[in-house]
């Protein structure tokens, strides 16, 4: 219904567009834009399932990616912040790795880190200079 009014108003504009001047001619390109809009394809009930499926998958990894990210937080604060109060001879001492490791670690983890991002940009940028030689 919608459409056919539409489809009559654009039969009737562009009758009148012959009559009009070029100074008018504006009005016209906004109402074909607008009609435009109308004769967009719409998404089809598969499309729209795949979509959904994706956004649960999503959000399934970001779920893992927070837990994850939580359990490690969790863990390295217990070792390097409580376990240094409790007494040596108890039995959750046998849980983690000594102390001296709790630093060694982290920071191998980010020099290995860093290293690794230095390597990335030396690739881009050398990528990017072959681009414009």
């Amino acid at each position: 219904m919608v459409l056919d009014l539409l489809y009559t108003l654009e039969s009737v504009n562009r009758a009148i567009g012959q009559i009009r001047t070029k100074e008018s001619s504006s009005f016209l390109k906004c109402f074909n834009l607008f009609i435009d809009q109308f004769n967009k394809p719409v998404q089809s009930q598969e499309a729209k399932t795949i979509q959904i499926h994706m956004e649960l998958a999503d959000r399934a990894v970001g779920f893992l990616l927070s837990f994850i990210s939580l359990s490690i937080f969790t863990y390295y604060t217990f070792w390097v912040i409580i376990l240094p109060f409790v007494d040596g001879d108890h039995f959750v001492h046998k849980y983690f790795l000594p102390q001296e490791y709790a630093i060694l670690i982290p920071v191998s983890a980010g020099v290995a880190l860093l290293c690794l991002l230095c390597i990335f940009i030396g690739f881009v940028m050398l990528k990017s200079k072959k681009k414009k030689a």
